[in-house]
């Protein structure tokens, strides 16, 4: 098949694990025999075409016209403030490839597309444009919503690409069941919907490949000393995410075990609360943050460095983060109310037992998870060993491409 790919990040300009996702599914796609070419945001500094690893990316330019859109879009667009450079970067992405996509690829070049995807409304209105120009089948993967993002307090505009991609395309796929429930509940066609969870790179995180003096470098970086636990996050600082909630967690768990240590690493909007709640609850000398996006090498190192990684999100509806830890042979602590993929890839009871189940809004239920873990050293290593067995039999990446491409070729028939 040639496939279209319509994803707002792909590295190197990497955000979160969108394009995570996008890199990996589509290499595989690549080695498997198809041909991919993928349309994506341009920072300003990248090629505006290339191949990468055997993948097409078209990255076109575009341009500020975000003082151009509160002469004519709906009040909800002009709330955004200065956000609507960030939808006007998103627009005219959208516009760009678009055209690119049916212009110069298909109309210049006589690219005959299979399949187009698009991932998320932020190459929806990509979506809709081709379903406007061609009869090539759309799918539309729904990552997240806007709902389930903002507790139903986003913005409409984005929930009205949402509403219309799902309306207009031949098929969705969402990344958990969690996901496909919600999508029902709100209203999405059913008969569209197909799941299929995401992966991991379980050859690159792999803890059998992990040097320790590297291990060593990462705890001593943050005076983590050895006979010390090191709780992990990794992640975007957003509200969903929980991540206050383990520093709310945090007091609890010290006075059974003072000596923890907490590191956070991810960038966001909360970063000034995370410190302000760490030093209202005299906490901080017991927490290590780092308000970065630290590249995939020294990511792995870091789950390599922990003892358990925790991810209380109380909406994530698949969470690759998890996979990663588990991966790596680590025991972890996730959220498992609400919308929330991280319930489906943790076994938390039985013999195949890798990790624990909590409620990401309750502090205290974040607390017992943890202590619990630090109670039972032995069984939690055997939850990590648990953990990547676990990843290698449902969660890589080519299991992930195989099952999406057997729904893009059952459109074709």
């Amino acid at each position: 098949m040639r496939i279209g790919f319509f994803v707002w990040e792909y590295p190197p300009a990497l955000v979160g694990g969108l394009g995570t996702y996008a890199e990996y599914v589509t290499q595989e796609y690549v080695d498997i025999g198809h041909d991919v070419s993928v349309f994506t945001l341009n920072p300003g500094n990248l090629k505006t075409r290339e191949i990468l690893r055997g993948v097409e990316v078209h990255r076109p330019l575009i341009a500020d016209a975000s003082n151009v859109f509160p002469f004519f879009v709906v009040d909800d667009l002009k709330k955004w403030g200065t956000n609507i450079r960030l939808f006007n970067d998103i627009f005219i992405y959208n516009i760009l490839s678009a055209t690119k996509f049916l212009n110069g690829l298909i109309k210049k070049e006589k690219y005959n597309f299979d399949v187009v995807c698009v991932h998320d409304w932020l190459s929806s209105i990509a979506g809709l444009v081709v379903k406007n120009e061609t009869n090539i089948p759309v799918v539309f993967h729904a990552h997240s919503t806007e709902w389930g993002r903002s507790s139903g307090q986003g913005s409409d505009v984005v929930s009205h690409f949402e509403n219309a991609m799902a309306q207009k395309a031949d098929r969705i796929i969402t990344v958990s069941y969690a996901m496909q429930r919600d999508l029902i509940q709100h209203g999405w066609p059913q008969n569209k919907l197909s799941m299929v969870w995401n992966g991991v790179d379980a050859e690159r995180y792999d803890p059998s490949k992990i040097n320790q003096d590297d291990v060593k470098r990462i705890r001593d970086m943050y005076g983590v000393p050895q006979d010390w636990s090191m709780l992990l996050y990794v992640g975007r600082l957003t509200w969903v995410k929980g991540v206050r909630n383990i520093l709310q967690a945090l007091p609890t768990v010290l006075k059974e075990f003072p000596n923890t240590k907490l590191v956070i690493l991810g960038k966001g909007e909360e970063q000034r609360d995370i410190v302000e709640t760490a030093e209202r609850l005299n906490i901080k000398n017991n927490v290590v943050y780092r308000f970065d996006f630290v590249p995939e090498s020294e990511r792995i190192l870091h789950y390599a460095a922990a003892d358990i990684c925790v991810f209380p999100s109380t909406y994530e509806p698949f969470g690759i983060v998890s996979l990663e830890a588990m991966s790596m042979e680590k025991p972890v602590v996730v959220g498992a109310r609400g919308v929330v993929g991280f319930r489906e890839q943790v076994i938390s009871t039985g013999p195949d037992q890798c990790g624990m189940h909590i409620n990401g809004e309750d502090p205290a239920d974040i607390a017992w998870g943890i202590k619990e873990t630090l109670r039972h050293p032995e069984k939690a290593r055997n939850w990590g060993e648990n953990g990547r067995k676990r990843v290698l039999e449902f969660f890589t990446w080519r299991k992930v491409a195989d099952e999406t491409l057997k729904i893009y070729e059952s459109l074709l028939e």
